[in-house]
């Protein structure tokens, strides 16, 4: 399965630091200039998850495998972006292709990091980027809208599709994004084709000052109010700091460095455990003595389709899954344990896996 979250903002508030932070596979340059980001930079990340410690300790498997997640550093937007300014169509279409947004914003006073946007705002700065995403969400629309009211004298389907459009153009035209629209799932099913910017979750991350990645500031407050109401999540960090956590090999030297500021665990892991939700993800574990394994799910999924993550086969010839609550296994402390308290459920094609339970599957092709 193959999800990505795409790191966008103003140039210069931290994106390119916080890839370099977050991803363990790539890295991007990170430079005090407009655009130091041209072609987005892809990196895997591990998801962060106790469980699988957990889970591990108890059965002192040969590797552990964490499951892992894609993040794209997209370039610098600019106002004026959605009419091509600084090359904002390119930068646009990169944004098109992710399944949910990590909005960086800067929220910390250094004169010697450019800012083309005068004195910090950054509530100003997350309008920019939302208009640019929404005028560029307008103009598909209206596209569409004008072809399907020609189609629509003839076509009832049609007819039913302006009647959507029009409530997106009038959003739009509201200064609103789409995920903030009442849509139901059949009714999006309408704009499904357009991909639109303002249609995927967002995440902000309020890139702060190393004082203020505690308690926060008057300018994360402020981005925090703003994003409450439309419903979404402010991670609070210092990107410098993550990255330079980061950037140590050794587990002791981490350790040491987080205790200096103060840190039980790096911001980052609440970042992509953020994300990981955010795109409506779940995890389940396979746990044996050669590895103890994190599989990504879409939430909601039923045995067979978790089955067919780990192969298609398992998928085709499912017949049932023997299934753990992750609290059994730990409680108990092994599958046979589990097994003989009862805790052990054998369960077939219409189970809806939950996160975070323990798998195997029975299967035949």
């Amino acid at each position: 399965m193959s999800l990505q979250a795409g790191i966008v903002g103003l140039p210069n508030v931290g994106k390119s630091t916080l890839f370099n932070a977050v991803s363990n596979s790539a890295k991007a340059q990170a430079s005090n200039y407009r655009f130091c980001t041209i072609e987005p930079n892809v990196g895997l990340v591990n998801v962060p998850d106790e469980r699988m410690t957990k889970l591990a300790e108890l059965v002192k498997p040969e590797r552990i495998v964490p499951t892992q997640l894609e993040i794209v550093d997209i370039a610098g937007l600019v106002r004026g972006a959605s009419k091509g300014e600084g090359l904002g169509n390119k930068f646009l279409g990169n944004i098109k292709e992710v399944d949910a947004i990590i909005h960086v914003i800067r929220c910390f006073e250094d004169d010697n990091v450019l800012r083309e946007e005068g004195a910090i705002n950054p509530v100003s700065d997350k309008e920019i980027i939302d208009t640019e995403l929404q005028l560029k969400d307008l103009e598909a629309v209206e596209r569409k809208l004008q072809r399907s009211e020609k189609m629509a004298k003839t076509d009832p389907k049609a007819k039913a599709e302006v009647e959507i459009l029009q409530q997106c153009k009038t959003h739009l035209e509201q200064g609103k994004s789409i995920r903030g629209l009442d849509l139901s799932k059949e009714e999006r099913v309408a704009i499904a084709d357009l991909f639109l910017l303002t249609e995927k979750p967002v995440l902000y991350v309020a890139n702060v000052d190393e004082a203020s990645m505690h308690t926060g500031n008057k300018y994360s407050e402020a981005l925090a109010a703003a994003a409450k109401e439309e419903g979404a999540q402010v991670i609070v960090m210092c990107n410098n700091i993550e990255a330079q956590i980061a950037e140590m090999e050794a587990e002791e030297d981490k350790q040491m460095f987080m205790e200096e500021y103060k840190m039980t665990e790096p911001a980052l892991n609440r970042l992509i455990q953020s994300a990981y939700k955010l795109l409506q993800l779940d995890t389940y574990f396979t746990a044996g003595v050669q590895e103890v394994r994190a599989w990504t799910i879409h939430h909601g999924w039923k045995a067979p389709q978790a089955a067919g993550v780990i192969h298609t086969d398992f998928e085709r010839g499912f017949i049932k899954a023997e299934v753990i609550a992750y609290e059994d296994f730990v409680k108990y402390g092994s599958e046979a344990a589990c097994r003989d308290n009862g805790r052990l459920r054998i369960e077939g094609k219409e189970y809806i896996v939950k996160d975070g339970d323990v798998m195997h599957f029975r299967f035949n092709v």
